[in-house]
């Protein structure tokens, strides 16, 4: 089968003497061949037939069509009975002439004046479409890939109640055997993903690190797969001014590293959604989970990128952890509306990008389940965090780098207000002193900062080092009925309070939004209030346009008069956790529901250990027995929840020790993971040699030592009892 040239949208012009650009060319020239051409077969003869033939667009090159999709095959393009995917993609692309189908073929395929959409028909039973190799990237303007369009496709069926968001029917992922490193690659503008299952899309060679492996890949035309050798022809970007980046990108109502039926694949994607090269995408009402690394990932450049309402969920299993992590050029960018849970880093992780976003309206709760870090990581400047629902965080709240683009430089003006904060460890805002370098306060913070009047302090820390408020007094007193809460702050900002847990002097989560007031020219606010009680704790943070933020301010109490500030109970108790459940089910109709009462004790018979073999840190078969166990308690018991504590024998030295016990703790919990026990239930924790069970007197005691232990808590605060056991023992030899 003939096929015609690439078309050659947005190639650059050459100077014959420019031999750095000769070989950036040849280098894209090389890579078409893979990216459009890639298993298409070339000895196939073109079938003749007696039928009018369709007609490419009037300009000869990007035919507009309405195709439809009805084999869930792949393999090299061939005239024969049924239309596949990859050859409806090279049809739009303009790379496969439609002279060249067969009757059955054309029977697929209609003009249009519109923009071209590929939709589906598949067999019922056959929808899952098994990739063998690279599809053609997606180079026509305005072309959709609609899954809606397959029948059985519900858009009123949603397996979430939180978001909702079809099941999807079609299904894209790869063959078994199958190294395929992208699903969807986008080149050019306004496309359209919608209604589709995209998964099992990754790859071990290091030729892809430069633009990483993901289900659905944004960039300008042909980018290059590795850049490190190449020229870089442009200070800003690794590519040409005339490179192209997409805009009108839109990717909704998808599955994104979920198969259809919701569970962990047996092959996860590297990465969700990609965008390495765009200045218009929106990432809307998907379900995006299961990745080794982030759902969403930015590169170069990825302006006016829009993030609303997904699901992004379970992400970071065994990469880069976090839910979304924008990179490079990322101005006006906008995440709101998102659920983020059980991703095993941060919710939100800015790394030194060019440009300002917005975050918020976001739920946030159960991350850092694997790597503790802050729910939203900000470097840069002019961000906005406001209105987000931050929860259950194994690290603090909002944390701010000293840093910007590293260097000299400052993370300054970045606003985080009208948040509310609960069940986190550490501040609800940590602004980043330069001094405090290592990784754990990049990640984690590195705690309260001192008041200071220096105007040092400026270049010192992030958002210019502003200080939190100072309250007069650690209590106030309510006169008839009333309170006046007073304080001090930095002359030029205003001041939002907010009731809070913990004792005066304590830094509380900053719970529930009080009221804001001015900061007047002597630096002083006054707030009085008939809606406070006696016993609310109160903290606040200060704000400046200049500068940004501050962290919260030391706690005060609401105290009666004859009264000590612990007579009366805080309004702001912690209540229940909750399940740690990320999303549910649609509700159904219920019956009313009964008075429930406070479950008994439960007694679980349930092992709370499992051993290793000297250095070794894989699940041996007598050990997935007990494991086996446990999964059967955590599935009856649905509101346990687990931390997995790693733990050595004393040999090796102390960061190997650290490091191995920590394997040991996440291979355990993949095992669960794998066998359906949802990765927000569960915590790492890596001990290495601290805390040894035994004192290693012999071969038993060391192989005690080599253990993950299970500790195992029930939110409704039901007490549990543990069983221990050694049936695994593994002594060395």
């Amino acid at each position: 089968m003939k096929l015609n040239p690439i078309p050659q949208l947005f190639a650059r012009p050459l100077d014959d003497s420019d031999a750095s650009a000769m070989t950036y060319q040849n280098t894209i020239r090389t890579l078409a061949t893979s990216l459009l051409l890639a298993a298409v077969a070339t000895g196939a003869n073109a079938q003749t037939n007696a039928q009018p033939e369709l007609q490419p667009s009037v300009d000869g090159t990007l035919p507009r069509v309405l195709i439809t999709v009805n084999s869930s095959g792949d393999g090299p393009i061939a005239a024969d009975d049924h239309l596949t995917l990859r050859e409806a993609i090279a049809i739009t692309n303009g790379t496969l002439p439609i002279e060249e189908l067969s009757t059955p073929e054309k029977q697929q395929i209609t003009t249009t004046l519109n923009s071209s959409v590929i939709s589906f028909d598949l067999p019922t039973n056959d929808t899952t479409i098994e990739l063998q190799s690279l599809l053609p990237v997606l180079s026509q303007p305005g072309l959709a890939i609609d899954g809606t369009s397959q029948p059985g496709y519900d858009a009123t069926k949603s397996a979430t109640a939180e978001i909702l968001v079809a099941v999807p029917v079609v299904e894209i992922t790869t063959e078994a055997d199958a190294d395929v490193f992208r699903g969807l690659t986008v080149v050019a503008d306004d496309i359209t993903i919608r209604g589709l299952s995209i998964h099992g899309f990754t790859s071990q060679h290091g030729v892809t690190e430069s633009t990483p492996p993901a289900d659905i890949f944004i960039a300008h035309e042909l980018p290059p797969p590795d850049i490190t050798q190449q020229y870089i022809p442009n200070a800003e970007f690794p590519f040409y001014e005339d490179n192209h980046p997409p805009r009108g990108i839109v990717i909704e109502q998808n599955w994104v590293g979920i198969p259809t039926n919701g569970t962990i694949p047996q092959k996860t994607s590297a990465f969700g959604v990609s965008v390495f090269n765009s200045e218009g995408v929106t990432v809307k009402h998907n379900r995006i989970s299961y990745h080794d690394g982030s759902g969403i990932i930015t590169g170069a450049r990825a302006e006016n990128l829009e993030i609303i309402e997904n699901l992004i969920v379970n992400n970071g299993l065994a990469g880069m952890p976090d839910a979304i992590r924008l990179d490079g050029h990322i101005d006006n960018g906008l995440i709101t509306g998102n659920l983020m849970c059980g991703n095993d880093g941060s919710g939100i992780f800015l790394f030194k990008p060019q440009g300002a976003v917005e975050i918020s309206n976001n739920d946030i709760r159960f991350n850092g389940q694997r790597l503790r870090r802050a729910a939203i990581y900000l470097m840069g400047n002019d961000h906005r965090v406001v209105n987000n629902k931050i929860a259950n965080q194994k690290g603090p709240g909002v944390v701010v780098t000293a840093f910007s683009q590293g260097g000299y430089t400052q993370s300054q003006r970045n606003i985080i207000e009208n948040n509310e904060f609960e069940n986190i460890e550490g501040l609800s805002i940590d602004l980043n002193t330069r001094r405090n370098r290592g990784v754990q306060d990049f990640q984690r913070g590195d705690g309260p900062n001192p008041i200071r009047d220096s105007h040092n302090r400026r270049r010192d820390t992030g958002n210019s080092a502003i200080n939190p408020p100072q309250f007069d007094s650690d209590e106030f007193f309510t006169i008839d009925g009333k309170v006046v809460v007073q304080g001090k702050s930095d002359v030029g900002s205003t001041v939002q309070l907010y009731l809070t847990r913990g004792g005066t002097g304590d830094y509380g989560p900053l719970t529930m939004p009080l009221a804001t007031v001015e900061v007047d020219e002597n630096g002083t606010f006054s707030y009085g209030s008939t809606d406070l009680q006696p016993g609310d704790i109160i903290s606040g943070i200060a704000s400046d346009p200049n500068y940004g933020t501050s962290e919260p301010a030391l706690n005060t109490v609401v105290v009666a008069l004859g009264e000590s500030s612990t007579s009366r109970p805080n309004r702001m108790t912690l209540g229940s956790v909750g399940n740690p459940q990320c999303t549910t089910p649609p509700a159904e109709p219920e019956p009313p529901e009964p008075v429930e009462t406070l479950p008994e004790a439960i007694k679980l018979e349930v092992p709370r250990n499992v051993h290793f073999g000297l250095d070794e840190d894989f699940i041996n078969p007598d050990s997935a027995i007990v494991l086996d166990r446990i999964i059967e308690v955590l599935k009856q018991y649905p509101t346990i929840i687990v931390d997995l504590h790693g733990h050595t024998d004393s040999r090796a030295s102390v960061a190997y020790n650290q490091d191995l016990a920590k394997r040991r703790a996440n291979n355990a919990r993949r095992y669960l993971m794998d066998h359906g026990i949802a990765p927000e239930r569960m915590t790492i924790r890596s001990f290495g040699e601290t805390e040894l069970l035994v004192d290693e007197i012999d071969r038993t005691n060391y192989a005690r030592n080599r253990r993950v232990e299970f500790i195992f808590s029930d939110v409704r605060g039901v007490d549990i009892t543990f069983v221990n056991q050694e049936n695994d023992l593994q002594l060395e030899q």
